[in-house]
């Protein structure tokens, strides 16, 4: 029922398309990040919470429907529906079923709940595409609540010492995450424009945040003493950054796991927080499905799916693909033109 061609993945029953990376007629979307929604489709489907984002990144007028979790659209006998990822606001697995065959669509995945995401759903399939990002026993990732904790205290401790503490993170997803477990107490929570533009289609859509202020030239240097400043990974190394001296420099990603990446990244601190599975979240997602078949996208994909041949028996199968999982620089185009012009403070 679904083949992988040059285009992305497709199931020819349907005419339809899932996360493709070339022009298609008619796409389903599991998320808005821009390695799995792109430009130029006749057609988008996605889940009802990811619409505006798609519409502010890909252009006001593109043809979108907006769908809830578990609704089925029928097309052409087959039967899809859109079930929680729990990778950021939004994101879904693709079901499809076509004669008592059913076939899922991860996207991208965790089944860590992040406190504003629907939290993951298993789904039982015969066939499953995962991703593979962190797929290695390393990556084994702490409680998101003590990694929040650590970064309200690295916060505190950052403003005793007449510090500003300034932490990148994704700006669509792992930003909002991250700003909804600040302890508002420390002190004033600010932002770049591009997670403040995130910011406002979550909160449109029904998200609850803390209060955040942007950063602009109208912001005064004093305003931000002692704050705490969240910022996409794209502001390194920038004018932008360096107008909040004096600061401390944190970085939340999956790959502060690893030794150097921290010191690579020139960052005083990392926390490991990912909106991707790590090792052990893969193995429970793959195992609850009960899939046979299980066809591993990007990541460590053939070291993977050698392991779920030879620990599970499954017919596993990697997949060449243009997704990309967390990368160190941000890859969501949704930061305001001329940022170092517009944005910084005076």
């Amino acid at each position: 029922m679904i083949a992988f061609d040059n285009k992305g993945i497709y199931c020819a029953q349907a005419g339809i398309y899932i996360d493709p990376w070339q022009p298609v007629d008619k796409a389903i979307i599991t998320h808005a990040h821009s390695d799995h929604a792109r430009i130029g489709m006749g057609s988008y489907l996605a889940h009802h919470l990811s619409v505006p984002v798609m519409k502010f990144r890909l252009g006001a007028d593109i043809n979108i429907q907006g769908t809830g979790y578990g609704e089925i659209i029928e097309i052409n006998g087959v039967k899809i529906s859109l079930h929680p990822a729990g990778h950021i606001w939004g994101s879904a697995q693709v079901r499809l079923e076509y004669k008592g065959e059913v076939w899922l669509v991860s996207g991208d995945y965790k089944l860590q709940d992040d406190g504003i995401s629907t939290p993951f759903e298993p789904v039982k399939c015969n066939s499953f595409i995962t991703e593979s990002t962190f797929g290695l026993p390393i990556y084994n990732f702490p409680a998101p609540q003590l990694v929040h904790d650590d970064i309200n205290n690295w916060w505190r401790q950052n403003k005793e010492e007449g510090k500003n503490s300034v932490l990148l993170a994704y700006a669509l997803g792992k930003a909002q995450r991250v700003i909804n477990k600040l302890d508002p107490a420390i002190g004033n929570i600010f932002t770049h424009g591009a997670v403040d533009n995130v910011n406002a289609l979550y909160t449109a859509t029904g998200a609850t945040l803390p209060n955040t202020r942007r950063i602009t030239h109208e912001t005064d240097r004093k305003e931000i003493q002692g704050a705490m400043i969240i910022a996409p990974p794209s502001a390194s190394n920038t004018s932008w950054l360096r107008k909040l001296e004096p600061y401390r420099l944190g970085v939340c990603s999956g790959w502060m796991q690893l030794r150097g990446t921290r010191r690579r990244q020139g960052a005083d601190r990392g926390f490991v927080l990912s909106d991707h599975a790590d090792w052990e979240q893969l193995n429970t997602a793959i195992k609850d499905t009960a899939a046979e078949n299980v066809y591993v996208t990007h990541g460590y994909k053939a070291l993977y799916a050698k392991w779920l041949k030879e620990e599970y028996h499954l017919n596993a199968t990697e997949v060449e693909t243009l997704y990309v999982g967390e990368q160190a620089d941000d890859t969501v185009d949704l930061e305001p033109s001329n940022t170092d012009n517009n944005e910084g403070i005076q």
